[in-house]
């Protein structure tokens, strides 16, 4: 199946209704990256896109990258320096774990929303949401290969 039966219009709308209610509770900046295939390993390309998508360049360093390679069934959640600086080892385990119950019932946009909403209630308690919060970063759902 294509990436783009998968990742229709409603879904990738979806996805960034997700980001948008979930930095509702967070100053924390979260993108989706979706490649058809990822040639090495996940964190590694995921680290790589952080990089491309200039996820860094946050005030807060709170930047989180959730990259999914469909074909390979591969993903990889990329928390910035800022926030791994002050989470818990395991942070994102949780979330990696709901996110695969779903990868493997195929539910895919289920399963990234799913993630998404963790995130924006777990990064809340190190990165509450401001009033003078700027949204940083796209919420736009990109795609490589």
């Amino acid at each position: 199946m294509s990436i783009k039966k998968i990742f229709t219009q409603e879904g990738k709308q979806a996805i960034q209704d997700a980001i948008a209610k979930a930095e509702l509770n967070t100053s924390g900046e979260i993108r989706v990256h979706i490649d058809t295939k990822c040639k090495g390993d996940a964190l590694d390309t995921a680290v790589e896109i952080f990089e491309k998508l200039k996820m860094h360049k946050t005030a807060l360093r709170n930047g989180v990258l959730f990259y999914l390679a469909f074909e390979n069934k591969k993903f990889a959640i990329v928390g910035d320096k800022g926030i791994n600086d002050v989470v818990p080892k395991g942070f994102w385990d949780s979330i990696r774990d709901e996110m695969q119950t779903h990868f493997k019932l195929e539910q895919y946009t289920d399963g990234i929303c799913k993630g998404i909403e963790m995130a924006g209630e777990k990064l809340k308690a190190h990165f509450p949401h401001l009033n003078n919060d700027t949204n940083e970063l796209s919420n736009e759902v990109t795609f490589g290969n």
